[in-house]
C-alpha cells in the first residue's frame, strides 16, 4: 500500500528522532516492503590489466593475478526478514580486500580496526555503538522470486564500494537490485583525476552491468548509475558508451566541477557528448557556491555547464542547502567527528543528517519515475520541495524537461529514416541536418552501414545507404562501387552501369568496375566497353 505524501513525511521525520537516537548518524529513511540480501562477489575483469609488471610504489617485480579485481557489493530483494543481519562493521571488513582478493581474516581484523581507530577521535564511543548496530541486509539471503531493475552505484574519488550502504539498502528494500565496487585508479588503488582513471571507472560501471546480466533476478532492460563525486562524473562517460544505461543520479557529482573532460576541448573525451547522454538525470547538489568562489576554483569553468547542454534530456537538478561535498556519502557522516561540522554556521549534524536522507529520497522516487514508470515518482520529482512536504528551506529545484526532439546521433538518424523509408534517404538527411546543425555521417559510418544491410540481405535498403554516401561524398569511389553492386542485385543494371562507369573516373584500375562494364556496357551501347 502507498503512503499518502504527508503521512509518509511525518512517518520520515519520526524515524529520524528515534533511529539511532543519540548518535552522530541517522538515516531517517524507513524500509520498503522487501527483505534485503546482500552478498559480495569477487571477480577479475580479465579484458584490462590492472597491476604493470613492476609494482608502481616499490618498482619491485609484480607476482600473482594482474588482472583487474572487481569486488562487488550487490544488494537484492529477499525472500523474508529474518536471518542475522550484516552490522557496519561487516561492511567496513570488505575493505581491505576491495584491490587484493588473498588478505587473510587476521589482516582483515587488524586493516579495519585500524580504520576505525583513525577516524574515532572526538567521537568514539557513538562510533563503536553505531557499527555495532545491526543494518538491514542479511548475507546471503534467498533472492526474492521476480525480476527487478537494476542500479549500478559508483563511488567517489578512491572510495569504497561501502560509501553510500544506506541509500543501496534503500533501493532493494523497494525492489531494485544494488551493485557497487571501490573507484580504483587504472592500474593503482587510488584514482586519478583524468581520462584514463574516469574511463577505468566507467568501465567497471559497464562490467557491472555485464555481471547483472546473469542474476536471474535482474532486469538488465531497466539500468540506472547512481554516482557521487567522481563517479557522478564516471557514471556519465558510462552512459555516452552503454545504451543499456537509462537513467543517471549525480550526486554532486564531478560532472559540474571538471568541465575540462566534457566540454570538448583539448582534454575532454570527445565521445562524451550531451547528444550521447540522452538519459534523465538525476543532479543532488551542495550548497551553491558565490560565483566569486567558482572563480577561485582550479578546475571551474563558469562559462559552460554539460546539463544546460543536455537538450535532449530529463534534468532535474536539486541544491541541497544544508549540504556541502562529503555530506552526500553516509560513510562520511557516519565516520566524522562533531567537530567536522563545526564550519556549518546555522545549520546542525542532525539537519544534515536529514537532508542526505531527504536526497535519498529523491534518488528513489527519481528511479521510481523513470525505471519503474511511477506515476507518483515523476509527479514527486516535478513537484516543488514545499509540496513534497520536505524541510523549510532547505532545497532549491531547478527542472528542465526535454521538448521532444532526438538528439542528433546516427541511432536517431536511422530510427527516423526507418520510419520514413529507405527510399527517402537523402531529403530525410537534408531534414534531419536543418533540424540538427552539426549532425554529420561520416563516410566510414556510411560504408559499414550499407555493408551491413547487404550482409543481412537488405539489398535494397544497402542501395540507398550507398546512394546517400554517393551524394553525400561523390568523390569516393567506394560509395559508387556500393552503389552499383546493390543496384545490380535489386534488378537496376543500367543505374548500375551508370554507377560502375563513375567509379572508373574516380579510380581507373577498379577491377570490380572494370569488369562490369566490360560485359555489360556494350549490351548497353552497342559500342565497346572502355
Amino acid at each position: 500500500m502507498r503512503l499518502p505524501t504527508r503521512f509518509t513525511a511525518c512517518l520520515l521525520l519520526t524515524f529520524a528522532t528515534t533511529a539511532h537516537a543519540g548518535d552522530g548518524f541517522t538515516f531517517s529513511n524507513p524500509p520498503g516492503p522487501h527483505a534485503v540480501g546482500l552478498k559480495v562477489v569477487q571477480q577479475y575483469d580479465r579484458s584490462r590489466v590492472y597491476k604493470t609488471e613492476i609494482d608502481l610504489a616499490t618498482g619491485e617485480p609484480v607476482t600473482g593475478e594482474r588482472a583487474r579485481p572487481v569486488q562487488a557489493l550487490v544488494w537484492y530483494p529477499a525472500t523474508a526478514r529474518g536471518g542475522k543481519p550484516v552490522t557496519y562493521r561487516d561492511y567496513l571488513d570488505t575493505v581491505p580486500t576491495e584491490d587484493d582478493f588473498t588478505r587473510s581474516p587476521l589482516d582483515v581484523k587488524r586493516m579495519t580496526d585500524e580504520r576505525i581507530d583513525g577516524n574515532a577521535a572526538g567521537h568514539r564511543e557513538a562510533l563503536l555503538r553505531d557499527i555495532a548496530r545491526p543494518q538491514l541486509a542479511v548475507r546471503d539471503a534467498r533472492p526474492e522470486g521476480g525480476r527487478f531493475p537494476v542500479v549500478i552505484y559508483a563511488p567517489s574519488y578512491s572510495s569504497y564500494a561501502i560509501e553510500n550502504t544506506d541509500l543501496c539498502e534503500l533501493l532493494a528494500s523497494h525492489g531494485y537490485i544494488v551493485l557497487s565496487s571501490p573507484s580504483l585508479g587504472a592500474h593503482t588503488r587510488s584514482m586519478t583525476t583524468d581520462l584514463e582513471g574516469v574511463e577505468a571507472q566507467a568501465a567497471d560501471i559497464s562490467f557491472l552491468i555485464g555481471y547483472a546480466a546473469t542474476l536471474p533476478q535482474a532486469d538488465t532492460g531497466k539500468v540506472a548509475a547512481v554516482g557521487f563525486s567522481w563517479g557522478g562524473l564516471a557514471n556519465v562517460f558510462a552512459a555516452a558508451k552503454d545504451a543499456r544505461i537509462k537513467a543517471l543520479v549525480s550526486l554532486d557529482g564531478s560532472l559540474r566541477y571538471y568541465p575540462k573532460l566534457v566540454d570538448g576541448g583539448k582534454e575532454a573525451a570527445s565521445y562524451v557528448t550531451p547528444a550521447r547522454v540522452a538519459v534523465p538525470m538525476l543532479f543532488m547538489g551542495a550548497r551553491p557556491r558565490t560565483m566569486e568562489a567558482l572563480n577561485r576554483a582550479e578546475n571551474m569553468r563558469t562559462d559552460y555547464s554539460f546539463m544546460n547542454e543536455m537538450k535532449y534530456s530529463d534534468v532535474y537538478i536539486v541544491s541541497m542547502l544544508p549540504m556541502k561535498h562529503p555530506d552526500f556519502a553516509s560513510y562520511a557522516l557516519r565516520m566524522m567527528p562533531d567537530s567536522a561540522f563545526s564550519d556549518f554556521g546555522d545549520y546542525s549534524r542532525d539537519e544534515v543528517n536529514l537532508q542526505h536522507s531527504w536526497a535519498a529520497r529523491y534518488t528513489l522516487r527519481f528511479l521510481d519515475a523513470y525505471l519503474k514508470g511511477d506515476s507518483a515518482g515523476l509527479a514527486f520529482v516535478n513537484n516543488t520541495p514545499a509540496a513534497n512536504h520536505a524541510p523549510a528551506h532547505t532545497m532549491l529545484t531547478d527542472i528542465r524537461r526535454h521538448k521532444g526532439s532526438m538528439p542528433p546521433t546516427q541511432e536517431s538518424f536511422v530510427r527516423s529514416l526507418a520510419a520514413a523509408g529507405f527510399d527517402k534517404a537523402i531529403p530525410e538527411y537534408v531534414r534531419f541536418v536543418v533540424q540538427n546543425p552539426g549532425f554529420k555521417l561520416d563516410e566510414n559510418a556510411l560504408i559499414g552501414w550499407g555493408v551491413q544491410l547487404a550482409r543481412v540481405e537488405r539489398p535494397v535498403q544497402a542501395r540507398e545507404i550507398f546512394r546517400l554516401g554517393a551524394h553525400l561524398y561523390p568523390n569516393q569511389s567506394i560509395m559508387h562501387d556500393g552503389l552499383g553492386e546493390m543496384q545490380a542485385k535489386t534488378g537496376q543494371p543500367q543505374e548500375a552501369l551508370a554507377s560502375y562507369r563513375r567509379v572508373l573516373e574516380l579510380d581507373p584500375k577498379n577491377a570490380d568496375a572494370i569488369r562490369y562494364v566490360k560485359e555489360h556496357g556494350t549490351a548497353a551501347t552497342g559500342a565497346s566497353a572502355p
